[in-house]
């Protein structure tokens, strides 16, 4: 069956059909169909933590300052989650399942060209290229999925599904790209995503249905770019104040023209007939509670991922591979939880669940604030149990929320909408956690006695980047140990702060939702 599903269609004697019997139909593929979904939704989602793995090599081979590695990985979502609302839009005028298709295929193309870098600019020009493909690959798998599970018990069970496999990504990122580290160079962390979109591609022209909003108004191009402008401005801005100084008239003056152009993109989304994102939807208490809710999730989530990995090569030492299979017990959380959620929101609701979800990532966070070099592994095990579960416990029944308190025909604006709150989350947790970290990191090593003693050249190294400070230690014959622990001590103290901040902004959310979330959908 390769049908199309639209929200009013017109039957045989040229008369318009009713748009609820149309959507109430069941696609008897439809668990097959999601699994397609969650293989193109799996690679995007991949490509946003596959990276982190190599950034202590890209530190090496291309020289990559931690600003550039912070740009490396934000790029990409920065892009991701800046296109979505009109990637989303797209699809519901012009068919989802075409959005998907175009996707597919700009994603396998700009990945190879990522892989195939020799400078770290040219490797932050692919990435960001990168979120062209995946802006218009993730809102329309969940559109779809939307539209094929009309009924709402088996709808949230697939939204549980999608959400786990979206989960498990973010977490095997590193696992995968640690095995092709271990075997190939750092290009085949983007290499593997062309054989995946291949066969994503055949799949989906094969059994995957079409869907689409024949309402859907032209695209909104003054809100399109005005939300780029904002979010643009606000990323450049917190990523290069330490570089620049927070108080620095140039930081100032970023976040005042990022503040400008987000109040005149909601002015003007307000006033517009036919608004990109319809800012008044965020009246729906049970909408925007969930999206603070998954904003916060993947805010702390992303920033974490963006840190432990070079925690774990950098500080402990680990290889590649053995760095991502530590970080198995957060996948596995993540998956558990992501399924069990549900179940769990049938009982006790939407509103305690989510919540405590937050509440739980909060607490790992505080104790991975504790981290030390010799700290056990079975700890760190602990703290990312804490993470897992929470992330699960949260995303699912959000989303489900978000998508639930929409109409079928808006699938697509609302999961752009969930899709943004993502990938903004994360984007400004590898931005704000990882300059709160970069300013920590710079102000310890710079005031040590050792690291001042160093030549201008070498001393500027190690303050650009970790792997950098490694590899000016090599050099530094019986003095190298007491860089190294310089280093150590620097980079745990930013971790930490980092950590706080993390853990702040979680319990924020908790209480954000415990506050407006409602229990049920009733409610």
């Amino acid at each position: 069956m390769n049908g199309t599903l639209v929200s009013a269609t017109v039957d045989t004697q040229g008369q318009q059909s009713n748009p609820d019997e149309v959507t109430a139909i069941q696609n008897p593929k439809r668990w097959g169909i999601l699994a397609v979904l969650c293989l193109a939704a799996f690679v995007t989602v991949l490509d946003g933590t596959i990276v982190n793995i190599a950034l202590p090599s890209l530190a090496v081979d291309l020289g990559a300052s931690t600003r550039q590695l912070q740009w490396i990985v934000d790029s990409y979502l920065l892009v991701f989650a800046g296109l979505l609302l009109a990637a989303g839009s797209i699809g519901d005028r012009w068919g989802r399942k075409r959005a998907l298709l175009a996707g597919l295929a700009i994603f396998g193309v700009t990945s190879a060209f990522a892989g195939s870098a020799d400078s770290a600019m040219q490797l932050i020009v692919g990435r960001a290229l990168m979120g062209i493909g995946a802006a218009l690959i993730f809102p329309a798998t969940l559109a779809i999925l939307t539209a094929i599970f009309t009924d709402p018990g088996e709808r949230a069970k697939a939204i549980g599904i999608w959400a786990a496999t979206s989960g498990i990504a973010v977490a095997a990122g590193p696992i995968t790209g640690g095995w092709l580290l271990e075997n190939y160079w750092w290009g085949s962390v983007f290499f593997v995503n062309v054989p995946v979109v291949i066969i994503g591609l055949f799949l989906t022209a094969t059994i995957v249905p079409d869907s689409r909003d024949p309402e859907t108004p032209p695209l909104d191009r003054p809100g399109f770019l005005l939300s780029i402008a904002a979010i643009g401005s606000l990323i450049f801005t917190i990523i290069e104040a330490p570089e620049f100084g927070w108080l620095d008239i140039r930081t100032l003056g970023g976040f005042a023209l990022a503040t400008g152009l987000l109040v005149a993109f909601v002015l003007w989304e307000l006033r517009v007939e036919h608004p990109m994102l319809p800012v008044r939807i965020f009246e729906n208490l049970r909408f925007s509670a969930a999206s603070i809710a998954v904003t916060s999730a993947f805010f702390a989530l992303f920033g974490f991922i963006f840190l432990i990995t070079q925690y774990f090569q950098f500080v402990r030492g680990y290889g590649p591979l053995e760095a991502g299979l530590r970080t198995i017990p957060v996948a596995v959380a993540i998956a558990v939880s992501s399924v069990l959620a549900p179940v769990f929101v049938e009982r006790i609701g939407t509103t305690r669940v989510v919540a405590g979800g937050l509440g739980s990532m909060a607490i790992g966070f505080a104790w991975i604030s504790m981290a030390t070099v010799e700290m056990p592994y079975i700890a760190i095990v602990g703290q990312m149990a804490f993470l897992g579960i929470g992330l699960g416990a949260t995303t699912a029944p959000a989303t489900e929320s978000i998508m639930g308190s929409l109409s079928v025909d808006k699938a697509g604006v609302g999961s752009a909408v969930n899709d943004t709150t993502r990938e903004l989350g994360g984007t400004l947790g590898v931005a704000i956690l990882g300059s709160v970290f970069n300013s920590l990191y710079v102000s310890r090593l710079s005031s040590s006695a050792i690291a001042s003693k160093l030549p201008p050249e070498a001393r500027e190294a190690a303050l650009d980047s970790v792997g950098a400070a490694q590899f000016v230690a090599a050099e530094l014959g019986a003095s190298a140990p007491l860089l190294l622990s310089e280093v150590n001590a620097a980079f745990l103290d930013g971790l930490a702060v980092a950590c706080y901040v993390a853990a702040s902004v979680t319990v924020m959310g908790a209480l954000f939702v415990l506050r407006f979330l409602p229990a049920r959908a009733s409610d």
